[in-house]
């Protein structure tokens, strides 16, 4: 349902191609996802009534082994689709709390799992009242969104005002923005990173670990991801305990999940739970680390089926995004032919024209290649990645 970015997502379609039939539900007619296809509908995916009609009638026609959905905005209507159709889901009300992060966070505070004070507020004076009860620094995000977008850190009262007008700010297209908008976060220190696990019949293994780089402070732009097959998070007791008391507080079921972590002083603490695979390019990352599939465990999960994520390989990845140092408009990009060892991938992601801005004023958009290191450690990544970004040649106009 939804099939997302070519750049981002095709890897994992061309992956689930190769021994499942694929169906599309998408708003419009696909494009470069038509040769990964048996057929497709077109329908409004966030209209859960039209995609669950839809649904059933292919379903009269065509046999449905599983609803497989990793747009973030898209995850609760193919929840709901799936449990129309009686086949193996997440629990679309636990889905919903991933995706509206009030909501989650309520439902994780009930159950005493270990969290970010928070709270929603719909104005600037709330904002300020929260913030004599939570003390700087804290975080404000919108309550709905992804990537990053509209998650700003305020260190003090005078930088509050800018924060939360920049949180408040924050939409997509698609998201209907509540009256409470803005979460007020009490901020965790320490590094932050995601885990991918296997959720089936409720109980939860964790599949690999990436730890992030973020940039652009006091922003929190994921720039870089890590990923090794014997990462010892994978095995950390409380790491471990975590991860299921936050999905059995949210009821989650049966789905691939992506969840952020704040490794604190006092242990870890949950950021937020996504019922979807990780974006970024992390499991394709993962991937040349351990030698899973892991869009083949999200499908394998949806079909009802036991996937075995053991890894096969014990090695490390990593992909790490450029921006320019300044905003501007692209003149050339261009990328050398002779590449060094442990660089698996340079994919440039801007042509000439392109205005690239960095955060604040854009996200995510500021990028204009990526590169993918591989190694036997961490370290062996980074220094093909060194090797690798002087071959790698941006030029451009500045912008005011």
């Amino acid at each position: 349902m939804g099939g997302g970015g070519q750049l981002w997502r095709e890897y994992i379609l061309k992956s689930v191609a190769d021994s499942y039939d694929l169906w599309l539900f998408a708003p419009k007619e696909p494009t470069w996802e038509s040769r990964y296809l048996r057929g497709n509908t077109i329908v409004d995916t966030l209209d859960a009534f039209e995609s669950i009609e839809s649904a059933v009638r292919l379903a009269e026609s065509v046999e449905v082994a599983g609803v497989l959905c990793y747009d973030e905005i898209r995850v609760p209507v193919a929840a709901m689709m799936a449990e129309e159709l009686k086949l193996p889901t997440a629990n679309a009300e636990g889905v919903l709390a991933c995706r509206d992060k009030h909501l989650g966070r309520q439902a994780l505070a009930a159950a005493g799992v270990a969290q970010p004070v928070s709270r929603a507020v719909a104005s600037l004076e709330e904002a300020r009242e929260v913030a004599e009860t939570i003390g700087y620094p804290m975080v404000l995000k919108p309550r709905a969104l992804a990537a990053s977008v509209g998650v700003v850190r305020a260190d003090g009262p005078e930088a509050l005002e800018s924060a939360y007008s920049e949180a408040a700010a924050a939409y997509f297209d698609e998201i209907p923005r509540d009256r409470a908008w803005v979460l007020v976060e009490e901020y965790l220190d320490g590094p932050e990173v995601s885990v991918e696990s296997v959720c089936r019949n409720g109980r939860v293994t964790p599949m690999f670990v990436a730890r992030k780089a973020l940039g652009f402070a006091p922003h929190f732009e994921e720039v870089g991801h890590t990923v090794s097959a014997d990462d010892p998070l994978l095995h950390d007791a409380a790491v471990r305990r975590v991860l299921q008391e936050a999905h059995t507080a949210l009821g989650l079921d049966t789905l691939v999940t992506h969840t952020e972590l704040r490794l604190t002083r006092t242990g870890p603490r949950l950021v937020e739970v996504n019922a979807r695979l990780g974006g970024d390019l992390i499991p394709y990352v993962a991937r040349l680390a351990t030698g899973v599939d892991y869009g083949m465990v999200a499908a394998a999960l949806a079909a009802g089926a036991q996937p075995d994520v053991t890894p096969v390989r014990t090695a490390s990845a990593h992909v790490q995004f450029l921006y320019p140092e300044y905003d501007l408009d692209v003149t050339s990009l261009t990328v050398e032919e002779e590449l060094p060892a442990g660089v698996h991938e340079v994919r440039l992601m801007a042509e000439p024209g392109r205005r690239l801005r960095l955060p604040p004023r854009d996200h995510v958009a500021g990028r204009y290649a990526y590169v993918v290191t591989t190694g036997a450690s961490p370290e062996g990544c980074a220094d093909a990645l060194h090797a690798a970004e002087p071959l790698v040649h941006l030029a451009g106009t500045p912008v005011d």
